[in-house]
């Protein structure tokens, strides 16, 4: 049942991105980010009252409480790393960088999890990696910011590093815990951390100023991510982190698919062996 959840959680995934790029054309990616997370909050402590899992708030472990808010702390870090990695850094070396997550996951599933690497997981990380360095191509003429030099990579690094410790921490603190309860819990902590993100940057103005049809998508983004958000921790719950991570980042075959449905994006070439070889990796992990 956790794989059903797992491909449950890539399908909303993907469709929280092309969501999320119709509510983005005229608002900020911050103030969006932060608004969508509302929604999420808020579908998600409906699935609690709904699953009637609230009772558990009383009597859960301060251990698995503490994971649960670390893995949410380590999601708003991982986000503050990357934009700032972006901002100093050329996209196209951070990107690679911060898409190395799928691979220290599995690494640190190994590590303090005890799940064994075998012969075609080993296989399934060189692809997803080799893959994903394909999908991300140099765009014409960018280049970093000379102010930036090196500081970027630590960021970049950190961004991923933060990025697949939410997945483990995650992992952790929900062992028995209600999916939903672990859920809606670490959802709050994000919120915490989106609007942070958006006073720091000061852009609480531009809150008041996001268009009603763009404001509709943001909130149908908040929906599929809340949806993804549940599949996907349930599918950790029951499942290795080791397969339910890379089976989640199956999330970009339905952002392409939606992407040429909707905005009539092809793939080059180049991109297309990426995603050939991201899907391999993908499904020698499930052998």
């Amino acid at each position: 049942m956790w794989l059903l959840f797992a491909a449950g959680s890539a399908f909303f995934a993907g469709v929280t991105a092309i969501l999320a790029k119709c509510g983005i054309r005229q608002t900020d990616s911050t103030v969006a980010t932060a608004i969508r997370t509302i929604v999420v909050l808020i579908l998600a402590w409906v699935m609690v009252f709904v699953a009637g899992s609230q009772g558990q708030l009383q009597s859960l472990d301060g251990s698995a409480l503490l994971f649960l808010l670390l893995s949410g702390f380590a999601t708003g870090a991982s986000w503050l790393c990357y934009f700032r990695a972006l901002q100093l850094g050329d996209i196209n070396k951070v990107v690679p960088i911060d898409k190395s997550s799928t691979v220290l996951t599995i690494l640190l599933a190994f590590l303090l999890l005890g799940e064994p690497i075998g012969l075609f997981q080993g296989i399934g990380v060189v692809l997803i990696s080799a893959g994903t360095l394909l999908m991300i191509e140099k765009k014409p003429g960018s280049a970093a910011p000379a102010a930036g030099k090196g500081g970027w990579l630590l960021y970049a690094f950190g961004s991923a590093v933060f990025a697949s410790l939410t997945a483990i921490l995650g992992k952790i603190g929900i062992q028995g815990v209600e999916s939903n309860l672990g859920t809606a819990i670490r959802t709050g902590v994000v919120l915490f951390m989106a609007w942070i993100m958006v006073l720091v940057t000061g852009k609480v103005q531009a809150v008041r100023r996001v268009p009603r049809r763009e404001l509709g998508f943001i909130c149908l983004s908040g929906l599929a991510t809340g949806a993804s958000w549940l599949c996907y921790y349930h599918a950790l719950q029951d499942g290795p982190a080791s397969v339910v991570v890379p089976i989640d980042k199956l999330s970009i075959l339905v952002t392409v698919a939606f992407s040429y449905l909707v905005f009539r994006e092809r793939l080059t070439l180049r991109s297309s062996w990426g995603l050939a070889l991201i899907v391999a990796g993908t499904l020698a992990m499930l052998l």
